[in-house]
């Protein structure tokens, strides 16, 4: 039984909950649920804190866990667990910020105090870029006001729009510290059954999510235009019509580029084109 930790509230749990029901995958319909069985699919979610499920991961007591980059390498438990998949989905930027004008970069920030909720992530990102003497001030939430009340001379925190920081008087300063997404993790070393079935459905949702179905008709004279437009994965679907000098061609293609693709068929000389969503695949 493969047993998988999903953040029970927060940003990351609803995507993730639909995520994993989109992979055939039974969810909660009672948020007050912790641990739901879905015994056809041989798997046990449990419902957790998202901060914790990298501790409950990386300590070898679940197999596997949806979380934040960010909250993984803020637990600093890199030596029980790995990174297997981006999800993409639940994006975010982690980014330094101070009073507008007053730094510039990471380096001014030596012998202040910076404050945040991710202090492991943090202290280990300070250490690697050799920027010394620097305080790194815990808040569990709110780190915007820290500056004003006095508590911190510069944060770290979880950008998105900046508005909030504006609103503060504060500004984003230096590279971000890094990029965050959802993430499936599982123990370092480990390869628990069941597991490679979870990839390959989350990587099959990841896919339909990037692709549709696109079907039209085209003259065999102008098939292999056609299929130089649409090459699919692999290659298209060519199937006869009831007229020999006409083709039916199926293949997926990029969602974002669809209309697109669309136009240079019909100035192609296609008809009938037809575009549908992709629930699920396995590629």
């Amino acid at each position: 039984m493969l047993r998988i930790a999903v953040p029970n509230k927060g940003a990351l749990s609803e995507a993730a909950m639909e995520m994993l029901s989109e992979a055939g995958y039974v969810q909660r319909r009672d948020r007050r649920e912790l641990v739901m069985l879905d015994e056809e699919n041989g798997v046990e979610f449990f419902y957790l804190r998202p901060r914790d499920i990298a501790v409950y991961v990386g300590a070898g007591t679940l197999d596997v866990g949806l979380t934040g980059r960010d909250l993984f390498q803020d637990a600093r438990v890199d030596h029980g667990a790995e990174e297997v998949l981006g999800l993409g989905f639940g994006k975010s930027t982690f980014r330094l910020a101070g009073p507008a004008g007053r730094f510039t970069s990471a380096a001014d920030l030596a012998g202040t105090r910076v404050a945040t909720s991710y202090d492991g992530l943090l202290a280990q990102w300070f250490e690697d870029q050799g920027v010394p003497d620097v305080e790194v001030v815990h808040l569990d939430g709110a780190v915007e006001t820290a500056v004003r009340l006095g508590v911190a001379d510069a944060i770290a925190d979880v950008v998105e729009t900046g508005n909030t920081l504006k609103a503060a008087g504060m500004e984003t300063f230096g590279e971000p510290i890094m990029t965050s997404e959802a993430i499936l993790i599982s123990g370092r070393g480990q390869h628990p059954e069941g597991l490679d079935r979870l990839i390959r459905r989350l990587q099959g949702v990841l896919v339909a999510a990037q692709y549709v179905m696109m079907d039209y008709d085209v003259h065999r004279d102008l098939l292999t235009q056609a299929a130089a437009i649409t090459p699919g994965l692999e290659s298209p679907t060519i199937s006869p019509l009831a007229d020999e000098n006409w083709v039916a061609v199926r293949s997926m293609v990029p969602a974002k580029k669809t209309n697109q693709l669309m136009d240079q068929l019909y100035d192609l000389g296609a008809r009938a084109i037809l575009v549908s969503s992709i629930h699920a695949c396995r590629i």
